[in-house]
């Protein structure tokens, strides 16, 4: 039996979203990844289909759907080749803050852009001296009358080029407590002050714009804060249990269609002698042991997506699963290279393009040497 149950609305949204991306998304992978961009005219067409923020109501230009729309969207996704397209960062981890935070007034002259493509959004945690540990971010966020004035730099911010609107983290210097001290911030593009520093050359990742972002005196609305004042630590921590499961889903997505990828390539090819590379043993045993652990993450991961959706609190699960799940696609990835050979040297082959890609799953999010000791903590070790 299925742990997860899909509806016939489901089922249509990922026959729709397939037949999209084979049209839309696939044919062009190559040309965005050279590029190192994908063109913002394509998120509009995804959302103008409905396939952004699926999970708003709506009244914002959503779905009114579950966290299954992500599972989909991932899976989907996964086989155009390209990981430039972030359509769950947008949509399951930045647009949540603003749904769950902001005011009424912010919901409604943000969130339907959101979902129709025209605002493309990016969320500013990460600093050049602050990484995993919040409580060392820098930038500043103090208090004029009816503006707050940012001041800092970000750094590794997905979306970071694209971006119209990003949330940012920030802090009144004048809180001792870091913690205590932290705001969220929505900072439009083209606000004065605010700037997109160079779009980063990574190892992997290429067609996904990230960048650094400048903060000089970056005046804007009081009322562009989320939520409650100094409440900034305890939203991240609140919406961090929902961005690992989407890490999780994503990982376990990648290691699926791998190995969809692995048996065909391993059933197609022969040795010299013409027997085909899945007749050898060794294959075959690698490729049962790879399997199962696929096997053994997807019940994990669609266990802890019917939790959320219950929700419940799965801190400690979600810690588990997002570093064991990425830490699997990593490991596969680089069996999968062994396994096929010489042709996989080829730097625009599926499995090396993946192998480059799925590298920073085990470092965004949080690294998961912080999960191991987020689950340490709540376990009481």
């Amino acid at each position: 039996m299925d742990i997860l149950k899909y509806t016939d609305k489901h089922k249509t949204f990922r026959e729709r979203l397939r037949t999209f991306l084979a049209k839309e998304v696939t044919p062009y992978a190559e040309e965005w990844e050279k590029n190192k961009l994908v063109p913002k005219s394509v998120w509009q067409k995804m959302g103008q289909e409905g396939f952004l923020c699926y999970m708003l109501e709506p009244k914002y230009g959503g779905l009114g759907g579950d966290l299954l729309y992500c599972v989909i969207v991932s899976e989907e996704m996964v086989r155009t080749h390209q990981a430039g397209l972030t359509a769950t960062l947008h949509s399951d981890i930045v647009v949540p803050y603003i749904h769950s935070f902001g005011t009424e007034d912010l919901k409604q002259k943000y969130l339907p852009k959101c979902a129709s493509g025209d605002i493309i959004a990016a969320v500013a945690m990460t600093e050049p001296d602050a990484g995993s540990d919040l409580a060392a971010l820098k930038t500043t966020a103090v208090e004029d009358r009816n503006h707050v004035i940012i001041n800092g730099s970000k750094t590794f911010i997905s979306n970071g080029i694209n971006c119209d609107l990003v949330i940012v983290a920030a802090k009144d210097p004048s809180i001792e407590n870091p913690y205590e001290a932290m705001s969220l911030y929505i900072v439009e593009d083209g606000t004065p002050g605010f700037n997109k520093g160079q779009k980063l050359v990574k190892m992997g990742m290429h067609s996904q714009d990230t960048a650094e972002m400048f903060f000089n005196n970056c005046r804007i609305p009081l009322s562009n804060r989320l939520g409650e004042k100094e409440h900034g630590f305890l939203m991240l921590m609140q919406k961090l249990q929902q961005e690992r499961l989407v890490c999780s889903i994503g990982a376990v997505a990648a290691a699926e269609y791998l190995m969809e990828y692995l048996f065909d390539y391993c059933k197609k090819n022969t040795d010299s002698n013409g027997k085909p590379l899945s007749k050898f043993q060794a294959t075959q045993f690698k490729l049962v042991e790879m399997m199962t652990e696929v096997k053994i993450g997807k019940t994990f991961v669609d266990k802890l997506v019917v939790d959320h959706m219950e929700g419940q609190n799965i801190v400690v699960e979600t810690s588990m699963c997002k570093y064991w799940t990425t830490d699997l696609i990593k490991r596969l990835t680089y069996d999968a290279i062994d396994i096929i050979g010489l042709s996989a040297l080829d730097d625009d082959h599926p499995v090396t393009r993946m192998w480059r890609d799925v590298r920073i799953m085990p470092i965004f999010a949080g690294t998961n040497e912080i999960m191991k000791g987020i689950a340490g903590k709540f376990m009481g070790l």
